[in-house]
């Protein structure tokens, strides 16, 4: 099935004298770039959370949000002694330091320093914390099959859409094809009328090496090759859209290569109409490739 980039997920939890929500939420990128805001003081959480994303994303730019606050009153503390010693040390040099250089430093206060990581710690045993860790660890599953199914939606819409475009692009490739083929009779006519004329105009000129370089002029112009490799582009796409994500590099790659043929058949097109053509084809690409951006 195919996947947008662009998903979101929240959940929220309460257990072992603590409540908690997630949010995960995630936008297009070149690959996968995760970021994630949770708890330091959860020992493993971090790793164990990364390694799960990992393995269930293949591409975009994903955030992780973890807010954990305590639900008991009465939450037990204690004062970290030895972090607390390091932090009024380090206060003191930088005070020294300060006016050493003439500069006058505002006292921090009892809040700020109990702020500081470290210095306050809950007094909850290893044991807490390892459960906590599992009993969050257990709720990232259904976090990321909501999550996951978000982008699937968001992933159908986009195949819909797609879907159309090629339509459009597939009907656009046949009016060039229409208009190429009966500006044919017109382009041949032209060439004989030139060749008469380069003859007329020019004495001594062989004949043979005139035609041959208006039959060239004649190939730089046909769009045959350009319009067989639309429609082969087409259906390339239609295909990759069959097999559902991940296919986003393949199918830029693809609108790289749709590029490519419009804008050489628009400077190939020696007609008006067959320009118009090339620009709408243009035009509907440029719409797709956006859209491509967001598939994973």
């Amino acid at each position: 099935m195919l996947q947008s980039m662009t998903g979101f997920a929240s959940a929220k939890g309460e257990a072992e004298g603590y409540s908690w929500a997630w949010e995960l939420r995630s936008v297009n990128s070149k690959g996968l770039d995760l970021r994630l805001r949770v708890p330091d003081w959860i020992e493993g959480l971090e790793p164990q959370l990364r390694a799960a994303l990992s393995k269930a994303l293949g591409r975009g730019s994903v955030s992780l949000g973890l807010r954990i606050s305590r639900t008991e009153e009465t939450a037990s503390l204690a004062l970290n002694t030895v972090t607390l010693d390091t932090v009024l040390n380090a206060l003191s040099e930088v005070e020294s330091q300060a006016m050493d250089r003439g500069l006058s430093l505002s006292p921090a206060n009892p809040a700020e320093i109990l702020a500081l990581r470290g210095v306050l710690d809950t007094a909850s045993s290893e044991g807490d914390m390892d459960a906590l860790r599992k009993k969050l660890m257990s709720e990232v599953p259904d976090l990321l099959k909501a999550f996951t199914e978000m982008r699937q939606t968001e992933g159908a819409a986009l195949m819909s859409v797609m879907q159309n475009q090629l339509t459009e692009i597939e009907t656009l490739t046949a009016q060039s094809a229409e208009i190429a083929e009966q500006r044919k009779a017109e382009m041949a006519q032209n060439l004989r009328d030139n060749l008469a004329r380069v003859l007329e105009n020019s004495e001594g000129a062989d004949p043979a090496r005139v035609a041959q370089e208006l039959a060239m002029i004649a190939v730089k112009t046909d769009v045959t090759e350009e319009l067989d490799r639309l429609k082969a582009h087409v259906a390339a796409a239609r295909d990759l859209l069959a097999k559902g994500s991940p296919v986003g590099r393949k199918l830029d790659f693809l609108m790289q290569e749709f590029n490519r043929e419009a804008n050489t058949l628009c400077s190939k097109a020696q007609s008006v109409d067959l320009t118009r053509v090339g620009l709408d084809l243009k035009a509907v690409i440029d719409q797709m490739r956006e859209q491509v951006q967001n598939v994973e």
